[in-house]
């Protein structure tokens, strides 16, 4: 029986849900444009749909790239600092994925950085509750592989990812609207979060030509990361109080 309540699973746990949770405003942001052009009573409504399908969509994805994740018989060999690699269905999806991630992060960087339009979404109209969901829909497929792809970066455990999802989704539900004006007046920290995507982006394509990376290594320098961009946000927040 695999033991999953170790400490190196729980601490990934938490770390996961974190980032899902602060990459996870974006989709709560376009799920907040996108439902604003209904009816104030069908809102809630599709709010609601809006997280449950993210949640089954997350899943969905998990559990396909998890069989995928299986296929460990090579595919095709590649000359890689002078010595043949063999490729395997794993390692192509360790590799795109992790390029995948690099590139989302850059891009959003950089977004941030110069001021850019997200997605285009404030110009489209919801003009019913149908065409709404399908927009929806659409969204989370686009938030999911992301995410999807970062848990798969940072836990090799199903039922960690799984539970890092359920609770991110969850939190998001419930504090939604918290989560969203944290995030806007401290932007700094979705730029550490997409810092850490570039780092687990790395690691995968790492993975990928069969260049191990203990993932402890990577947790602490999140945590350490992550204390130091705290007392930051603490230090700035006491700076305009005081304006």
């Amino acid at each position: 029986m695999i033991e999953l309540f170790t400490a190196e699973n729980i601490s990934a746990l938490f770390t996961l849900i974190a980032l899902e949770v602060v990459l996870g405003v974006d989709n709560i942001v376009v799920l907040a444009i996108v439902t604003g052009k209904l009816p104030p009573e069908q809102q809630k409504a599709a709010r609601n749909v809006g997280l449950a399908l993210a949640a089954l969509m997350r899943i969905g994805l998990l559990l396909s790239l998890s069989w995928l994740m299986g296929l460990t018989e090579p595919l095709f060999t590649i000359a890689v600092f002078n010595f043949d690699q063999a490729v395997s269905t794993k390692d192509l999806i360790l590799i795109v994925g992790g390029f995948f991630l690099i590139a989302k992060a850059v891009y959003e960087i950089h977004d941030k950085v110069e001021g850019g339009g997200h997605l285009g979404v404030e110009g489209k109209r919801a003009a019913s509750f149908r065409l709404a969901i399908l927009q929806i829909v659409a969204m989370d497929i686009i938030f999911s592989l992301d995410s999807v792809i970062t848990a798969v970066g940072m836990v090799d455990e199903i039922p960690i990812m799984v539970a890092a999802i359920l609770v991110s989704v969850g939190v998001m539900f419930i504090f939604a609207g918290g989560i969203t004006r944290f995030v806007q007046t401290f932007p700094t920290i979705k730029v550490l979060a997409l810092s850490f995507l570039i780092l687990i982006g790395v690691v995968l394509v790492a993975d990928g030509f069969g260049q191990h990376v203990n993932k402890a290594y990577i947790y602490v320098a999140m945590a350490f990361s992550l204390g130091v961009e705290l007392v930051n946000v603490r230090l700035l927040s006491k700076m305009r109080k005081g304006d």
